[in-house]
């Protein structure tokens, strides 16, 4: 039993390095990008709100984030915060 969660607790610990939200990454995203287009470089977001047509959407947290307008489905505006 304490073997299975050292071992859960370690993958945990391994991934959690494994975010694509990064500067890199971030970078490789462009205006006009499909969100399709965007999940294959940052993954499903976070979270996603939408209002009259436009989708905002965010991957990582209040700290550590890449937020994204898309207005049907292309990438309008870009942000950015906490990536080194």
């Amino acid at each position: 039993m304490f073997r299975r969660l050292g071992l859960i607790v370690a993958l945990l610990f391994i991934c959690s390095g494994c975010s694509k939200v990064t500067a890199d990454n971030y970078n490789k995203i462009k205006v006009g990008m499909a969100l399709e287009e965007v999940e294959t470089i940052i993954g499903a977001p976070d979270e996603c709100s939408e209002v009259i047509g436009t989708k905002q959407c965010m991957w990582g947290d209040n700290k550590r984030n890449i937020k994204i307008t898309f207005v049907a489905d292309v990438a309008t505006l870009t942000l950015q915060n906490g990536l080194k």
